[in-house]
């Protein structure tokens, strides 16, 4: 509505006087304010503001008169009364200049254009210079108590409880009369009016007084505050046509101030409140509309405080008023009562320190033009005593000629809402606001929403103006502005008015936004002119004289590209519509005009059409036609249809809005006929406050719409009009359609001022069904929001608003601290606020459940719903648990019940009880089911995080054994699934349930066994943190015992006695450990204990001879394999020594080369779709390749069947693996280095004198390359590899040396065996596993026969140290069957050496494996970031592995 905007900006008089200004009043436009001290009259001009006549009285005349108190100007601004102490009337006439007309003129630079002015253009932008004369006094012999202008009366009150009726020009015996107020006869209401008066008035006289033209009466505050209301009976004042009503029961009445366009009187109290009246239109009485008061809820230290209401100034459009009382302070409130601002809290009164401030005190206030200024008056004292301040710090430097001061005005500045005198529903999504010179809208930055840069090569460009064309809008798709644009930050959009169109126009009177929030247009004194976001420019008249021959007066609109004006032109002396397209010139020549037969009040758009409200009463409605005929598209208006108004309506003036709507009562049609949703249904008329609809008569016979051709096609009438509500302020409707949301777009949204809003929502049957008899088609409903509503955006279910905020400044402080600093710069922020709640709340208490589901479930994508299902379980349960009286019916179990039909149901009901007070809990699970079941109910939806939540509210409901058991599930579960995050909390949780100390406990164990310490401490010298435990580490280094050692168990001496509780979760922890290990889930088992912190080293020594077992060495090799995606190994084609010798080899190489695209498209194919099943199973190759064999072609298939199945076999798992789940690179990229390397293997066979590399060699190299998996699980197994030697467990330390092929591994485990400290089953677990290995690489994965034959003397020596047992030689002998492998294919893809890996320097014949520089550990959750684990071991050279091959 009206927002405070920046600091008041201080006009000071030029003319230094002793006396202090204290009365301020406006003439009739605005532009003119007398201003009254003791013995002068000034007289101020408004833009600028400067003063522009002072008249000062002579002493003799103001002996005579007494000092000066009241001034009113006549309506014409050609003379001012003045009201003395001594009870004379003095009047001056305001005349013009003479021959230097002007006081203040504009300069303008040579060649300005705007120089050629028009006749009387200067003026308007001139202060002009003016005199007064004063003519001849009035005496009327008594205490003057009040001044009232009329159109050619002046009525004066006295204290002598006379009416004195003064005519302006003829101020002799003749021009006036006195009425005495006893003869009035007074009365409750006009139907109860006797003979004689009814209340006893001797005595009294007339306190305050002012006249309401559309009530055609007096509103007037009596000596003894009684409030009354007098109204003549006929055309002229006299005594026996006089008749008056007073309020009952009000006896404090201090002034008054009338609201001409709502037919209100706002009577001010000596208890500080403000009663609002209205007349009843039947019986005539008075009666309270509502009350403006400070409540104690927002202002609990000065609501009572406040003295009497002193003045009540309603602003110029009255949409707002504003009241200041006796100790000082401003208040805003809304016509209806919403309030918008008050100085008597916050930053206004109380400094950045606490201290409180004094708040200003105000002799006199009036708006200025079009409300965008506020003039106020400070009290003498107050203004006095600070000027003195000031005055004494002057007089110290250097002392001024005379001592007298100068006065000081206020002007306090006012954005306001566009609605407020154009309430035009072209774009009613977002918030329009205008200050004086500027314009304010929310919307985002064009460029995000339709850039028209090269991103969007498909926008069509506007020819002239560079604006992407405007399409006309689709009024089944939602705006082009989404959520993001309409509330992605605070921030406004300021568009500054061009400032050549302001000097000569200014005020702005009308603004008006399109529907895509891209164009403004704006109003003045005359013409107009609009603004593009697109192009950032303003278009004004080309033609000042245009320009200056038209004003607008019924308002603006846009409809798709054009602006809609109701404007007169003064050359034509007559009232027209016009359209002006927005992309070319603004100029007459290309507008389209249609002369209208009356004066335009307000304007509409709805669709094609346009509605006009007339100062005759009637509404007019015109279809606009675009016509692109010309080279410049224009438009054609049509007269469709006139509805007279002037029996409802009692005063034109008094019709705040006119709006056309596709609303109605009967919403079964739109089941029949959902076309017709979009057709102009309605007309909603606010008639003061009072919404009215008229809709269109449907009851006669219906004419189909076919049969009918369109030109001739006669609308329907309207039915009488109806009152759908009071009170209402704005409102906001679309035509837009959506079938998903119905119910929020054929609603229509009320905002009733201090009752909050109003929605009057549609009830749609469910399912089509027939709708019941009974059930209306239309509800009601209220509901309160904390912002004052400025804009609705109806599919996503918001309003949006604007609200005052302060900054305070305290570098102003000081001993005279001027009086703008007494207040904080203030600023207006957007605000936006969710309704949804309300509705469904007030839908399920008139038991409308299935309407409240279905409005629910059209709404439930919005981003935040599961906020709006909080909200309304919240508000209820507050109110319903806290209320002192049992509540007969209560709401919350309905909502519970409505809530349980959404998936959210289960974290809605938590989030609210955790932000709720515990007293609150039980009355809350009372009605929404027992937290136990709804904890069960989230693990069974596998939704961990808010079983946790419930957790929390089991643990201060119930005993601590039953939160213990709950925890200890959701504990496992969390384990189960790797939840890592919350398996820190669980164990805290469980910690401190034991413990009872719910305060901090640690988040997990803080001391750590040494063995396991020394676990986390192998990679020396890098910065590791497997866990939060990982800070309380020491640093020092440990020397890792490469002899084999036995870890004692825990060490109970560094610790204190351990808790139950502890143990009951290293129980839980060893369990699942357990489980880990005995599904061979070693990969998980790192995680497990790098996430958790857990004593993994400990806990193997202790189950090293129970669970940490190897019962199958094969499928224990196979499970690594897949869960570390490690390829299975091949053999490389430089490993058989025969084909290379004879010439066989170049043609079988070259047609490998020529497959190696067969090869690519295997791969390709079998990328997303193939599983690896070679490398998880036992299945032979003729399984593998029959499944794979509908991937390949047949060229592929054929080939391979050539080569060796087990070979083939390998590479296919190989690259699957590697690609598909670890993606080292593109099958693409594989395949193509791999033919080069098959080239050159190919060049080895021609040139084999000069290859500098031995055949040996090469073998080596490209085996350990290819057969590497991710450089991350590299890293992973030496480390589990090192916890499992550390924790003496050396058949895992096998397995994990042979997927490694590291033999040092091997041999140093096959030492350990000699030990007599080692069980003899382990050694036979040792050396049957090695046996079953051995013989499943000879079937199934030759890949590993290199490696058995490298370690063959360390297994030669296991098997001669078994007793008795007698050993076949060829066992270990390399495979016989490798020699027939001649054209076996190679490595494809898989010998392509990584780049990173290729750092290894070859020896003759001790190949040193490439340095190993680790860079990935066990993941962590993405949550947390920390240093992954990596690997080092002391060796000949720090950071490399030796492994020197035999």
């Amino acid at each position: 509505m009206y927002f405070l905007t920046g600091w008041p900006r201080r006009l000071l008089c030029p003319l230094r006087s002793e006396e202090e200004p204290f009365h301020i009043q406006p003439s009739s436009q605005r532009f003119y304010f007398a201003v009254l001290s003791e013995t002068q009259l000034s007289v101020w001009f408004s833009r600028p503001s400067v003063l522009i006549v002072s008249y000062i009285e002579s002493a003799k005349a103001a002996a005579q008169f007494g000092f000066y108190q009241k001034a009113e100007w006549k309506p014409d601004d050609s003379m001012i009364a003045v009201a003395t102490a001594k009870g004379y009337i003095l009047l001056f006439d305001v005349l013009g200049g003479g021959d230097d007309k002007y006081l203040y003129e504009p300069v303008y630079p040579r060649g300005s254009t705007r120089v050629k002015v028009t006749p009387g253009y200067k003026e308007e932008q001139c202060a002009p210079a003016l005199s007064l004369e004063m003519k001849k006094p009035v005496d009327l012999e008594a205490p003057i108590t009040s001044l009232q202008s009329l159109q050619e009366d002046l009525l004066v009150c006295t204290a002598d409880g006379y009416l004195h009726v003064l005519h302006w020009d003829g101020l002799g015996s003749n021009g006036r009369k006195a009425i005495c107020l006893t003869t009035i006869p007074f009365s409750l209401d006009l139907q109860s009016a006797r003979g004689g008066p009814s209340l006893d008035l001797e005595g009294v006289y007339i306190r305050c007084m002012e006249y309401c033209v559309t009530l055609d009466g007096f509103a007037v505050v009596l000596s003894d505050g009684r409030l009354g209301f007098i109204t003549p009976l006929s055309n002229t004042i006299t005594a026996d046509q006089l008749q008056g009503v007073w309020a009952a029961d009000v006896t404090d009445g201090t002034c008054v101030a009338v609201n001409n366009k709502y037919r209100l009187m706002a009577f001010g109290c000596a208890s500080g409140s403000v009663l609002v009246y209205m007349i009843d239109t039947t019986t005539g009485s008075m009666q309270l509309s509502h009350k403006l008061e400070l409540t104690p809820k927002h202002y609990p230290d000065i609501y009572n405080k406040t003295g009497p209401v002193k003045l009540i100034c309603w602003s110029p459009d009255y949409s707002v008023a504003m009241v200041t009382w006796e100790c000082g302070g401003l208040s805003l409130w809304s016509v209806f009562g919403a309030h918008l601002i008050c100085t008597l809290g916050e930053d206004f009164a109380y400094r950045s320190d606490g201290t409180k401030k004094d708040p200003i005190k105000i002799s006199s206030m009036s708006w200025g033009a079009e409300g965008y200024h506020l003039w106020v008056l400070p009290n003498k004292q107050e203004r006095r005593r600070q000027e003195e301040q000031q005055q004494d710090e002057e007089e110290e430097m250097v002392t001024p000629p005379h001592s007298s001061l100068q006065a000081g005005i206020l002007q306090f500045h006012f954005i306001k809402s566009a609605l407020t005198v154009n309430p035009c529903t072209s774009n009613q999504e977002q918030v329009l606001l205008h200050g004086e010179d500027r314009l304010y809208l929310t919307c985002g930055d064009p460029t995000q929403v339709n850039s028209t840069s090269d991103t969007h090569p498909h926008t069509h460009i506007h020819p002239r103006d560079g604006s992407p064309l405007h399409h006309p809008p689709n009024p089944d798709s939602s705006l082009s502005q989404g959520l993001s644009t309409l509330l992605g930050h605070k921030h406004w959009h300021v568009v500054q008015i061009h400032s050549t169109y302001l000097e000569s126009n200014w005020p702005i009177r009308f603004a008006a936004i399109d529907t895509a929030g891209q164009c403004m247009a704006v109003a003045g004194r005359r013409g107009l002119a609009h603004y593009s976001l697109f192009t950032r420019k303003w278009k004004l008249f080309g033609n000042i004289t245009q320009e200056q021959n038209m004003t607008v007066t019924g308002g603006l609109a846009w409809w798709n590209d054009f602006v809609v004006v109701a404007c007169y032109n003064f050359i034509d002396q007559q009232e027209q519509l016009r359209l002006y397209q927005r992309s070319t010139n603004l100029d007459n020549a290309f507008a389209s005009v249609t002369k209208l037969h009356s004066d335009t009040l307000l304007l509409n758009v709805f669709r094609d059409m346009v509605i006009l409200f007339r100062a005759d009463c009637s509404i007019c409605l015109y279809s606009i036609e675009r016509r692109n005929d010309s080279p410049h598209p224009t438009a054609s208006v049509e007269l469709l249809q006139e509805v007279s108004m002037s029996r409802y309506i009692p005063h034109p003036a008094l019709v705040v809005s006119v709006t056309l709507t596709s609303v109605r009562t009967e919403t079964g049609i739109t089941l029949k006929a959902p076309q017709q949703a979009c057709m102009a249904e309605s007309i909603m008329l606010n008639l003061a406050g009072q919404l009215i609809m008229l809709q269109r008569d449907r009851s006669g016979p219906q004419v189909r719409e076919k049969e009918t051709p369109a030109n001739n096609k006669k609308l329907l009438p309207f039915c009488p009009p109806v009152v759908l509500a009071q009170c209402v302020e704005n409102v906001w409707t679309t035509c837009r359609s959506n079938r998903k949301k119905r119910h929020l777009l054929e609603a229509l949204w009320l905002s009733c001022g201090e009752a909050g809003m109003k929605v009057w929502l549609p009830l749609f049957p469910r399912d089509h069904r027939k709708p019941h008899s009974f059930l209306s088609r239309r509800i009601m409903l209220p509901f309160h929001i904390n912002i004052y509503p400025l804009a609705v955006l109806f599919e996503d279910a918001l309003v949006l608003g604007a609200t005052n905020e302060t900054v305070l400044y305290d570098g102003l402080q000081g001993s005279s601290e001027p009086l703008e600093a007494l207040f904080p710069y203030c600023t207006v922020e957007r605000t936006s606020q969710i309704y949804l709640h309300h509705i469904l709340r007030q839908l399920l208490v008139r038991n409308l459940g299935e309407q409240a589901l279905m409005l629910a479930q059209s709404c439930a994508s919005l981003p935040y719903f599961p906020h709006v299902m909080e909200l309304m379980v919240h508000v209820v349960l507050e109110e319903e648990a806290t209320s002192r009286e049992p509540i007969p019916d209560p709401l919350l179990p309905t909502v519970a019940k409505f809530i349980t039909e959404f998936p959210l149901f289960l974290q809605t009901i938590v989030h609210c009880a955790r932000k709720t007070e515990y007293a609150l809990w039980n009355y809350l699970f009372a009605a929404v089911g027992n937290p136990k079941d709804l904890f069960e109910e989230c693990l069974m939806a596998q939704d961990l995080d808010t079983a946790a939540s419930y957790l929390i509210i089991l643990q201060n409901m119930e005993v601590p054994a039953v939160s213990r058991q709950h925890a200890t599930l959701l504990f496992n579960t969390a384990l189960e699934q790797g939840k890592w995050d919350l398996c820190r909390h669980m164990i805290r949780f469980l910690k401190a349930i034991g413990s009872g100390e719910m305060e901090t406990p640690p988040p997990t164990p803080t001391t750590q066994e040494p063995s396991s310490t020394g676990g986390f401490e192998f990679f020396r010298n890098r910065s590791i943190s497997l866990s939060q435990s990982a800070d309380s580490i020491t640093t020092g280094k440990f020397n890792l015992q490469k002899t084999f050692s036995m870890p004692s168990g825990p060490s109970v001496k560094g610790r204190d006695v351990e808790c139950a509780e502890n143990m009951y979760i290293d129980m839980m922890l060893w369990r699942h450990a357990r489980h880990l290990l005995e599904q061979v889930r070693l990969r998980d088992l790192g995680c497990f204990s790098a996430q958790l912190g857990f004593e993994l080293i400990g806990w193997l020594c202790r189950e090293r001879n129970r669970v940490a077992r190897v019962d199958d060495f094969v499928s224990a090799l196979k499970r690594l394999h897949k869960d570390f995606l490690w390829p299975f190994p091949v053999i490389p084609v430089g490993s058989l020594s025969s084909p290379l010798k004879n010439g066989r080899c170049r043609t079988v190489l070259s047609t490998r080369l020529l497959k190696s695209q067969s090869a690519d498209s295997l791969l390709n194919s079998d990328m997303d779709t193939a599983p690896p099943q070679a490398t998880a199973s036992n299945h032979t190759w003729i399984d593998g390749l029959g499944q794979r064999a509908k991937d390949m072609d047949t060229a592929s298939s054929a080939h391979s069947n050539q080569h060796s199945p087990q070979t083939h076999d390998a590479f296919l798992s190989l690259l699957t693996n590697k690609v598909e789940e670890y993606s080292v690179g593109s099958a693409t990229d594989l395949t193509e280095t791999s033919s080069v390397v098959d080239g050159d293997w190919t060049m080895v066979d021609e040139n084999s004198s000069t290859l500098s590399l031995s055949q040996a060699e090469l073998e080596h190299i490209s085996m350990e390359l290819a057969n590497k998996g991710p450089h991350k699980s590299q890293v992973q197994l030496r480390y589990l590899l090192h916890v499992f030697m550390e924790a003496g467990c050396l058949e895992w330390c096998v397995v994990i040396g042979l997927i490694l092929r590291d033999a040092n591994v091997i041999k140093q485990v096959i030492g350990f065996l000699d030990s007599p400290e080692v069980p003899q089953e382990t050694v036979q677990s040792v050396r049957s596993g090695l046996l079953a290995v051995e013989t499943w690489a000879s079937i199934d994965c030759l890949g590993y026969k290199p490696f058995l034959n490298l370690i063959q003397p360390q297994l030669q020596r296991l098997m001669d140290s078994a007793a008795g047992e007698q050993v076949q030689p060829e066992a270990f002998q390399p495979s016989s069957q490798s020699s027939k492998l001649g054209g076996a294919e190679g490595l494809g893809g898989a010998a392509l050496p990584r780049p990173e890996d290729s750092r290894g320097v070859a020896a003759p014949l001790g190949l040193a494996l490439p340095s190993l520089e680790p860079a990935g550990g066990f993941s962590r959750p993405a949550s947390e970031d920390c240093p992954p684990e990596q690997t080092e071991e002391q060796g000949e050279e720090e950071g490399a592995y030796d492994c020197t091959l035999s």
